[in-house]
């Protein structure tokens, strides 16, 4: 890993798996008995999906969707959904929410095919930046607006295979 200047260490990686084990204990609570789908947006959100989806002892299916927003630009799919989710319990697993505009639209499109319950799951909630009234229903925590990178987070792709969490002093 190379530390670029002005990177300080923000989340470790044994306080993510900390964090993401808590978060595990809360949806098994919640859903206990059922069948849960589990939507990760591509590319930011893998490496929370599989760590949570490991941890999670219920009965579940994994897909991915790739949606682009392009600052200024309306919300496109590059990859959609390949399950089923009428009637299903839907968890989108997101690594960040700021704006909450990609997350908003992704929502709406799962809302229209009508899952028994539709819920998002953060790692992160940056709220100082959001554009769109969206709140997750799980959130491991609440972050100020700083850039941060690693655990799947990137500046210009690069970083995301980061353990720990490092945030900017900018």
């Amino acid at each position: 890993m190379q530390v670029r200047e002005g990177m300080i260490p923000s989340i470790t990686a044994s306080e993510i798996q900390e964090i993401v084990s808590e978060i595990a204990r809360e949806i098994e609570r919640d859903y206990e008995g059922k069948e849960l789908v589990l939507i990760c947006p591509l590319k930011g959100s893998v490496l929370f999906m599989a760590d949570l989806a490991r941890k999670i002892k219920l009965p579940q299916v994994i897909d991915f969707v790739y949606v682009t927003s392009p600052k200024g630009e309306s919300c496109r799919i590059l990859r959609d959904v390949s399950v089923d989710v009428q009637g299903k319990h839907v968890l989108i697993i997101e690594e960040i929410i700021d704006a909450g505009r990609t997350l908003s639209f992704l929502k709406s499109r799962l809302q229209a095919s009508f899952p028994a319950s539709l819920k998002v799951v953060a790692l992160l909630d940056k709220p100082a930046l959001r554009q769109i009234s969206i709140q997750p229903d799980y959130v491991g925590r609440t972050i100020e607006d700083r850039f941060v990178i690693g655990y799947g987070m990137d500046s210009e792709e690069l970083g995301r295979n980061y353990s720990d969490i490092y945030n900017f002093t900018q």
